[in-house]
């Protein structure tokens, strides 16, 4: 089968969880026979004057396009963001070229809706994997400017000022005078128009999609509230391999104190603050707390951690590391704490904390609440709440039992030959649907 995936980004230069899931799954299908190339966008701020630049590669045995354009350049960049003409035409010179049986797109972000569009013209059976909510939020997080979260059903009204408030002229007077900017914003109807015309693009795209791959219900359950097929929209874990950690060898040597870990974006939304905050209300606690992940894309929330860090000396960023040393890491902690502020999706810190038989204390809320089970995999605390989790903590720290009682309770992490096992079949499904018609 000749495959194409999609997606924003792709290694070496970027590393985010999405971007690893379109690499794992071209290498796993090409090991099994399929023929596969990968396309994705490189820079949105260098291209040529209108359309699309590219450069064919080799990444680790995978042939990958990679797209460049200037966002900025174009004639309606709000519109280019979730619509974009560009590539639309470049992928319909590529769709001539390459003729998959498949095509599967990873996210939808920046690749644009209108993928989606050019491959049902061209009869092209599609696939899109859901990794967050780029379909429904222009801000693709569902939080909102002032740091609520925001709950469906999505309003074009409340889109667009949040949407205004992120710039500057909005931001001081929507906390002084809400009423007044709301008023303002009414006023305001190309806006509200343009998020209006998002909507309906996207839900007409999704409308046409094959199969909507989602690796959490919960995500699952948004997108058929919103209105998309229930029948189309398939539950799909994302797989996870670690084959040097054999759980029943697995033996947790007695600490005198207890080595806490965070795995992820160094990111506001992924709520690292709330983290350190927690352990500070806790000064005579016998803890440690170790922060992974990349601290210069945020560099001013990054400087706000380091303030909190040189207060306390339990307290430490410990940088990068690279994918082959997750197991290292998980080895040197005795839980992960996952204090994001919005949903998530299906957390790929959870499952490899599991994997190594790490328990998680989580945020309660969206797919980090469906795969924590409070008191016996893990804790959940009140989303946001520093003074909730540290009360987890203290527990942890108080009951020796309670550690192994749920490391016990973590159950089997699903194998990424499971989920390319269940990516064929959609694969199958998809493709003999599209031959019946």
């Amino acid at each position: 089968m000749r495959v194409l995936i999609a997606v924003h980004h792709f290694p070496p230069r970027y590393t985010g969880g999405a971007e690893w899931r379109a690499y794992r799954t071209a290498a796993a299908l090409q090991a099994r026979g399929h023929k596969v190339r990968v396309v994705c966008v490189e820079r949105i701020d260098a291209g040529p004057a209108e359309g699309v630049g590219w450069e064919d590669e080799v990444y680790d045995g995978v042939v990958v396009r990679r797209l460049s354009f200037n966002l900025a350049a174009a004639p309606d960049p709000f519109r280019y963001e979730y619509d974009n003409p560009w590539i639309g035409d470049h992928m319909q010179a590529l769709f001539d070229e390459y003729r998959p049986d498949v095509f599967h797109l990873i996210s939808g972000y920046l690749m644009s809706g209108r993928v989606l569009w050019v491959a049902h013209q061209y009869g092209i059976p599609t696939a899109v994997t859901l990794t967050d909510f780029w379909f429904l939020c222009p801000r693709i997080s569902m939080l909102r400017s002032d740091g609520r979260i925001c709950a469906l059903p999505v309003d074009a009204t409340a889109c667009a000022r949040c949407l205004a408030e992120e710039k500057r002229r909005y931001r001081i007077p929507g906390h002084i005078a809400p009423g007044l900017v709301n008023a303002v914003l009414r006023l305001e109807k190309t806006q509200i128009r343009n998020v209006e015309a998002r909507a309906h693009f996207l839900h007409d795209v999704l409308g046409h999609v094959d199969a909507v791959i989602s690796p959490s219900l919960f995500l699952r359950a948004v997108f058929v509230d919103v209105g998309v097929d229930p029948k189309r929209v398939i539950f799909s874990r994302q797989g996870h391999d670690f084959p040097d950690v054999a759980r029943e060898a697995q033996v947790v040597e007695p600490r005198t104190a207890l080595r806490v870990g965070y795995a992820g974006q160094i990111a506001w939304h992924k709520g690292v603050h709330v983290l350190l905050e927690a352990a500070r209300q806790l000064p005579d606690a016998p803890l440690s707390v170790r922060v992974y992940g990349d601290p210069t894309p945020f560099p001013k929330y990054t400087a706000s951690l380091q303030r909190i860090l040189e207060r306390d000396e339990r307290l430490d960023l410990g940088g990068v590391y690279r994918r082959e040393e997750v197991s290292r890491v998980m080895g040197g902690l005795d839980v992960i704490v996952v204090p994001s502020l919005w949903y998530e999706n299906s957390p790929n810190a959870i499952l490899e904390a599991f994997a190594h038989r790490v328990p998680v204390i989580a945020s309660n809320l969206g797919g980090m609440a469906e795969l924590v089970r409070d008191g016996e995999n893990g804790l959940l605390f009140e989303p946001g709440d520093a003074g909730d989790l540290a009360q987890r903590l203290r527990q942890v720290v108080d009951d020796p039992d309670l550690l192994p009682m749920l490391r016990a309770g973590i159950g089997p992490v699903r194998s990424v030959a499971e989920e390319i096992d269940e990516l064929e079949g959609i694969y199958r499904s998809v493709t003999a649907d599209s031959h019946s018609e």
